[in-house]
Formats: structure tokens, C-alpha cells, sequence
């Protein structure tokens, strides 16, 4: 099984990068599955179901999200009825929506996790904890298993990673838009990577405007962050997975930006 994973969305530009580049994504690595983190994906916060239905449309199997799953209040209204997106695992009994489910696309099945982390992130519960409950129960579900670790800290996101190795085919961090040079596959059969990176501005701070965000920095004072306009870039990966196994085979980083993309 091939599986791509896109990083986190932000905005208009994001959203439009997404759109351009999935027939291109489908020629080029032929994924089976294909999975976007959306948090941001409304005007840098949260999601809403207009976005979710465009994003589906064009493609992507399933959604994971973050810390601002929030952020916009219409996914209240849908969020619990659409099984294809998931919201982190280990937030308090009785949030709305899922934590996990299950992506079929053909003949394929595999297994979407979604976990936040506890380090500079809002008090949630033991995402560590929370994913041995969950992969527990998966076992007998399907061996193909994706974890988004939705985490501020490198240390937390490398500590998932050898702990799920050889029970979650890939763990990807997302959150901080910055995609790292980590990618590997640990010696239990896990394809790890620390950041998945951002889709979205490319030359903005994270994909919001840097004119704000350098103004906070300088004076210390409160800004309104609005997502940047600028050129778009897409950030993600491609993992094979064994299906009989559930090991991963390999990992290849996604990068590409408006000025280097060539359609083909």
C-alpha cells in the first residue's frame, strides 16, 4: 500500500496548492490512500464543512486535525457524522467527534490515529497512554496503521515514534510547519518523520503574514495574524506499506513549491 500524507493546511493558499497538486500527487507516487491534516485549513483556524466536502472532492481520503480543531464552530455541526475526520484521541471522555477510525479506499484498509502532545500544548490526557488503548484495540482491525502526532516538541514527537515502532506503520508529527530531515524507518518497521511540514504560504511566518508577525516580536504587543498571500508550497510524504505485515518499506518526503513545480 502507498500512502501520502499532506501537511498541515493553512488557508486560501494552502487550500489551493492542495487542489492544484493532487492530480500531479496521483500521477507521480500512485498512493492508494491519502491523507491531510485540515487544522488550519480555514483561514489558518480550524475547518469548516465547505472545506471538508472541497477537500474530499479533490481526493483526500481522510482528515486529521489539532489543537484548533476548535477554532472555527460550525465543525461542531458535522464533526461527529463524518467518519473520515478525526480529532486528537486523547483530549477529555465525551469531546465531540473521534479519535480513530478506519479509511477504506478499494481494496485498501488503514487504520488514522490522531494524538496532541502535552508539552507547550493546552493539559490533554497521556497521548502515550492513549495510543496504547488504542493500537490495542486496532490489532485485530487491520495492521496498517497511520499516527498524526499533532506535538510543539521534537523530544515528545521522537519519544512517539520509538514507541509505537513496530506496533503503527508510520508516525508523522505535525503542528509546527516546518518540515524536518529526519525521515527513516526505526528498526521495528515504523516510517518516522518529526514534521511533515505546512502547506500553504511559503513566504509568510509559518503561513500567516510576516509584517504581523514580526511587529508582535519587535513590540511585544498583541496582533491579529492573518494568513499570508503569498506563493504556495506543499509539504508532505509518501510511505509503502506491507500489507501482510504492516511494516513500512519506505519514506520519501514531499516538498514543492510554486516556483519549482512543473506540471506533468
Amino acid at each position: 500500500m502507498k500512502v501520502v500524507f499532506i501537511g498541515d493546511i493553512v488557508g486560501n493558499v494552502g487550500r489551493d496548492a492542495v487542489k492544484r497538486l493532487l492530480p500531479w500527487i496521483k500521477n507521480k507516487y500512485q498512493p492508494h490512500i491519502i491523507i491531510a491534516n485540515g487544522e488550519n485549513a480555514a483561514a489558518g483556524r480550524g475547518i469548516n464543512a465547505a472545506i471538508t466536502r472541497d477537500l474530499f472532492d479533490w481526493g483526500v481520503h481522510g482528515i486529521t486535525m489539532g489543537n484548533h480543531t476548535w477554532d472555527n464552530r460550525e465543525i461542531f455541526e458535522f464533526i461527529d457524522d463524518e467518519k473520515r475526520m478525526i480529532r486528537p484521541a486523547n483530549l477529555p471522555p465525551g469531546t465531540p467527534g473521534r479519535g480513530y477510525t478506519v479509511i477504506k479506499a478499494g481494496s485498501k484498509e488503514l487504520a488514522l490515529v490522531n494524538l496532541i502532545g502535552r508539552t507547550f500544548l493546552p493539559p490533554s490526557e497521556c497521548p502515550f497512554r492513549a495510543a496504547d488503548d488504542i493500537l490495542e484495540e486496532l490489532r485485530g482491525r487491520t495492521k496498517c496503521i497511520l499516527v498524526d502526532f499533532h506535538a510543539e516538541a521534537t523530544s515528545e514527537k521522537i519519544a512517539m515514534g520509538w514507541h509505537l515502532d513496530g506496533r503503527a506503520s508510520l508516525v508523522v508529527g505535525t503542528h509546527t510547519h516546518v518540515q524536518t530531515n529526519d525521515d527513516r524507518i526505526l528498526p521495528g518497521g515504523t516510517a518516522y518523520l518529526t514534521d511533515a511540514g505546512m502547506t500553504g504560504p511559503r513566504d509568510g511566518v509559518l503561513g500567516m503574514d510576516r509584517d504581523s508577525v514580526l511587529h508582535k516580536f519587535l513590540t511585544g504587543l498583541p496582533t491579529r495574524f492573518q494568513v499570508a498571500d503569498t506563493k504556495w508550497i506543499l509539504s508532505g510524504l509518501c510511505v509503502e506499506i506491507d500489507d501482510s505485515t504492516g511494516r513500512a518499506t519506505k519514506i520519501q518526503k514531499i516538498r514543492v513549491d510554486e516556483d519549482s513545480w512543473i506540471a506533468e
